[in-house]
């Protein structure tokens, strides 16, 4: 994949991004020179007793103490003497008791200098980031950090034809499709640029800029721990001082189990260490089943052929045309649309409509500790998600709301122009108004029950350590 250096409002950074922080991150994917061996990796199925026919040893990331840089993080990332407004810090909209995602069923999440500025988008989840790539357009199969105009290689590739999406089957094709990166529209290629741009938005933690993040760092009480930690210069160089404050907390969030513990139900079973209940086994089938849920297709649900558990997304850019959420306050102005990869937040794809109303693909990892769903929010609940891809095909009346005009108002939180984005050729959404629905109530029910399954704390991870044992 073709990677692509940001820009973004913040100090000058170091090449201390996905790139640079290569070495640790091949760590934590527990790379022991081939010390873990895989039984087998085969299509996730369930006996008549919910066990796993075919388990593996799952690589994980290691359980080790914290480094110095990554305390410090990881204070810093609880610490809301970092905000504008003195009350808010990064674990105010992203918990580690709800997965990293917000502790509250709030819409969008209030900030800015007094905490009354209402955000756009629900903040998604930190978890399970530790493998995201930097945001680019094409397979996976180069390595540098050399820019590319980003316009100009989706230009290039405008008429390619969409790749189909089916569980458990690849693209005939190389798809030439926009994935990875941060936020839901990918403009932050690092978790320590992702932690920078909230810093400075105003309906946010509301800094002014970077010189007044790094005033308060360099009169905080972490004052002499960045001194020993980089040198006693570092305080009198506010860029370098942020910069190393936004690279600690992305070591925190590298390093810290807590946000990648595979210690769901899921896990247990792959490694057959649990067993599945009749709904759970019927709501993995069709989870994997490319023409009910086809939910695979995009949520990655094997391990990797060297074990990598899965992290359940793709990290493509999907647009699905939910409805438009009028409890967002942006929303209140008809003319407002957010429109994901081509705007307004991200501005490098503004010329490549194709890309328009496109979004990042999340984890579904602790999916139901979230209280709002999709990128505007407009669910609450997780059945609520999956009847809208029920039914959004062929019974849209029951999706969407009616215009002025009595008419149905399909798709309406995009312009006319670009609602061909939309897809409408993968399962569950290649069916036609009037169809029977794919998903019966039980599916539903049984969907559910599986997801339920990928929420962390269910068993505690397999005795370390992990190198050098062989799979069962």
């Amino acid at each position: 994949m073709t990677r692509i250096s940001q820009k973004f409002p913040g100090p000058p950074v170091r090449r201390r991004g996905v790139s640079a922080l290569l070495p640790g991150l091949l760590g934590l994917l527990g790379l022991f020179g081939g010390g873990l061996l895989v039984q087998r990796v085969a299509h996730a199925s369930a006996d008549a007793g919910g066990i796993n026919l075919h388990p593996v040893t799952l690589r994980l990331p290691p359980d080790a103490p914290l480094s110095a840089v990554a305390r410090l993080g990881k204070a810093l990332f609880f610490d809301p003497m970092l905000s504008g407004s003195g009350r808010q810090s990064c674990a105010s909209c992203h918990s580690p008791a709800f997965g990293y995602n917000p502790p509250n069923a709030r819409v969008v999440q209030a900030g800015g200098m007094y905490m009354k500025q209402a955000g756009f988008r629900p903040p998604p989840s930190l978890a399970y980031l530790y493998r995201q790539q930097p945001f680019g357009i094409g397979p996976d199969t180069v390595d540098n950090d050399v820019p590319v105009n980003l316009d100009r290689l989706a230009a290039s590739v405008r008429n390619d034809s969409r790749a189909r999406k089916s569980a458990g089957t690849r693209p005939a094709g190389v798809a030439m499709v926009p994935q990875g990166g941060l936020f839901w529209d990918g403009r932050a290629d690092s978790l320590q640029r992702q932690a920078i741009i909230p810093m400075l938005n105003p309906v946010e933690m509301a800094n002014r800029d970077v010189a007044s993040v790094a005033k308060k760092l360099a009169r905080s009480r972490y004052r002499a721990t960045f001194a020993q930690l980089f040198g006693p210069g570092i305080v009198d160089d506010p860029a370098q001082l942020v910069d190393e404050a936004m690279f600690a907390i992305g070591r925190f969030e590298l390093e810290d189990p807590s946000f990648h513990s595979f210690t769901s139900k899921y896990d247990a079973w792959l490694e057959g260490r649990a067993r599945l209940t009749p709904s759970e086994a019927r709501g993995l089938a069709l989870f994997n089943d490319p023409h009910k849920g086809n939910c695979a297709a995009c949520h990655l649900s094997r391990p990797s052929r060297d074990g990598l558990p899965p992290l359940f997304t793709d990290t493509q850019y999907e647009a699905l045309g939910v409805p438009r959420n009028p409890a967002i306050p942006a929303n209140r102005d008809p003319r407002f649309f957010d429109m994901g990869l081509c705007g307004p937040f991200r501005r490098d794809l503004a010329s490549q409509t194709q890309y328009c109303g496109m979004f990042l693909t999340p984890t579904l990892r602790n999916v139901d500790r979230r209280k709002v769903f999709f990128h505007n929010g407009v669910y609450r609940t997780l059945r609520q998600v999956l009847d809208f891809y029920n039914l959004r095909a062929v019974a849209p009346q029951k999706i969407y709301p009616r215009g002025a005009d009595g008419q149905v108002a399909i798709d309406d939180d995009l312009p006319v122009a670009y609602r061909g984005n939309i897809d409408t050729a993968d399962a569950p959404f290649d069916r036609h108004v009037g169809d029977q629905p794919p998903l019966s109530e039980r599916d539903i029910d049984d969907l559910i029950a599986f997801l339920h399954m990928l929420d962390d704390g269910y068993a505690a991870r397999p005795a370390s350590p992990r190198a050098g044992t062989s799979a069962r």
